[in-house]
């Protein structure tokens, strides 16, 4: 049984005053559990839509997915919300941390909507997260005091506290520089591997990308597997050669762009 498959999944919008926009074409996607895939596409490309779609966030125009084998559509709104808040993980380019709270406060917020038992444990269930990220001696520490690899580590904590089954990178690593960069998608693929969670990352970057089992490429909205020599998965000593030797660097300039949909159409049209 997959855990998440997009079927001719298909994405219009209509922009004011503008005729419509394909801005995904006919995606085909199986996501199996434990499985982990990457999609590397432009800027503009259509990912952050299409990121919406895996994330449950937006249904298609036409197309169907399923999750564990039932059909999406057949959920209702708030029945789609507790789905994505049980079952799904994000991890973006931007930390999102809340600025006044603590590390550990930051990771228990997801964990606010839980009840009975992970609702009164939460803290210790918060606690023992930052410690699988290697964080235990920065449970006090507000976000403007950890480092940049700290704060996107205490991001993917909060992410995962919940124990989901598929957890969604979205450049996780823009902010970052590259041995940061490498760290922190070592740590990603190391709680994956011990959840047993799948792992889908979006990015433009090759070096990332080649971390997966397996690789697609989005452009102009259309999804296709990758067969590229460059993008093949990583052996283990390739793992352990790139593994960086120092976890506190500087903080690079954020990019990237937002997740709405008519965005990405904005870009692909050349309006923005």
């Amino acid at each position: 049984m997959s855990l998440l498959e997009l079927r001719e999944v298909t994405r219009t919008v209509i922009p004011q005053d503008q005729p419509a926009l394909t801005i995904l074409n006919g995606i085909d996607l199986t996501i199996e559990p434990g499985d982990h895939v990457s999609i590397v596409g432009r800027s503009g490309s259509g990912k952050s839509t299409l990121l919406n779609m895996l994330g449950l966030l937006d249904l298609p125009t036409s197309g169907e997915i399923t999750f564990d084998d039932r059909p999406v559509r057949s959920y209702s709104s708030a029945a789609r919300d507790r789905l994505r808040g049980a079952g799904i993980g994000f991890v973006f380019q931007q930390f999102n941390l809340l600025p006044g709270r603590t590390a550990l406060e930051n990771v228990t917020m997801p964990l606010l909507y839980s009840s009975g038992r992970t609702f009164w444990r939460r803290k210790k269930i918060a606690a023992e997260m930052l410690e699988l990220v290697g964080l235990e001696h920065r449970l006090s520490s507000l976000p403007d005091r950890l480092s940049g690899g700290e704060q996107q580590r205490v991001a993917i904590a909060r992410s995962l506290v919940r124990g989901p089954r598929l957890i969604l990178a979205d450049e996780p690593t823009g902010a970052l520089d590259l041995d940061t960069g490498q760290s922190v998608m070592e740590l990603i693929d190391e709680v994956a591997t011990r959840t047993g969670a799948a792992q889908v990352t979006i990015t433009h970057d090759p070096t990332i990308a080649r971390r997966a089992r397996r690789h697609f490429r989005l452009d102009r909205g259309v999804l296709t597997a990758v067969d590229d020599p460059s993008l093949e998965p990583l052996t283990r000593r390739d793992r352990r050669e790139m593994a960086p030797a120092d976890d506190d660097p500087a903080v690079l300039a954020a990019r990237g762009f937002g997740a709405d949909p008519t965005e990405d159409a904005a870009l692909e049209r050349g309006d923005a």
